[in-house]
């Protein structure tokens, strides 16, 4: 049974968000002290899909509908970056740059690796591995020494632990996640958290923490979990907790944009609608660094609520695609 998200994130942006679960039990304090954050406030997109539609729906008269939706729009975005299309450095250094601007830390994630999704509803990623270190590079330059987080590369490792990517591609895979992360903590300022998937997928967590580790995650600022996903932040603090103490008291950062229902029930047919735009989902609290639980350094909204996960309905969108209607049930359940 499939257990992984789809990604949804081929139109370049997603978001951030959080919860207030407490774990099970007392996590003790990281081992290397606290990594806080560097700033309070996360960036805003002025221009995002929810901002454009919440607009467009005031001027038609559904100001019940348009008020709903600013739930989704106010709250800061976290943008993808998902191709080569040329121009893609000056897309960075512009979010860069307006954050800045802003005061506020820009949220961003770098999803391009090859054989992404293997083959799935966000299957695509760089031809080889040439390709993906000059694309990292060239993004790393352009965030040096300006404040930013930087989720990397979403499945990435799960994937390589569900046996999706095997052999010399699974070897090559966590020698490109070791040298983006050494890419992007050459300057100041960068957090870079490693993705390692949710609670629902890889259930054995020394697996994850061995993987993590083969991946560069001690170079990293943390590692990422539940993104694009409806596992609970309770669930995920519990998980991220015990993968945290095989990595010496790491911290985590949790994507709660649409667990605020938790997971859909699986169906034991069609496991794809336990994770591909199941009905009834809704929002998690707003983005935070004010999580109050040991070592979760915030509660982000990493996938776009209101994108789409992929064509798996007959009037869902393909994957990374806005969806006015999807993104209104999030924001009224």
């Amino acid at each position: 049974m499939r257990k992984l998200a789809a990604l949804g994130c081929l139109a370049t942006v997603v978001v951030l968000g959080g919860c207030t679960s407490a774990p099970s039990r007392p996590a003790p304090a990281p081992s290397a002290g606290p990594s806080a954050i560097g700033s309070s406030t996360f960036y805003v997109e002025p221009d995002a899909p929810a901002v454009r539609q919440a607009r467009a729906w005031q001027a038609q008269g559904r100001t019940a509908d348009a008020a709903a939706l600013r739930r989704i729009a106010e709250e800061p975005n976290a943008v993808w970056f998902a191709d080569a299309v040329p121009g893609y450095q000056n897309r960075v250094r512009r979010l860069i740059m307006a954050a800045g601007a802003a005061g506020r830390t820009a949220v961003l994630v770098p999803y391009w690796v090859p054989q992404r999704d293997c083959g799935g509803h966000s299957g695509g990623g760089a031809p080889d591995a040439g390709a993906y270190r000059a694309w990292i590079a060239e993004l790393a330059a352009a965030v040096r020494g300006r404040p930013a987080i930087v989720v990397l590369e979403p499945d990435a490792v799960p994937h390589v632990l569900d046996g999706c990517v095997t052999g010399p591609a699974a070897q090559e895979r966590l020698t490109l996640l070791r040298e983006a992360i050494t890419a992007f903590k050459q300057g100041e300022g960068v957090r870079v958290y490693l993705d390692a998937g949710h609670p629902g997928w890889i259930k054995d967590v020394d697996r994850v923490a061995s993987a993590l580790a083969d991946a560069g995650v001690h170079d990293a600022d943390g590692f990422s979990l539940n993104v694009s996903n409806f596992e609970t932040t309770a669930d995920n603090i519990t998980y991220g907790t015990a993968i945290s103490d095989r990595l010496g008291g790491k911290p985590f950062v949790i994507d709660t944009s649409r667990n605020g229902n938790g997971p859909a029930p699986v169906d034991e047919r069609d496991d794809e609608g336990h994770w591909c735009n199941p009905p009834g989902r809704a929002l998690g609290p707003a983005p935070t660094e004010d999580t109050g639980v040991p070592r979760v350094d915030a509660y982000l909204w990493v996938k776009r609520p209101g994108e789409s996960d992929g064509a798996c309905l007959p009037d869902a969108p393909p994957a990374g695609q806005w969806w006015p209607e999807y993104a209104l049930g999030l924001a009224t359940n």
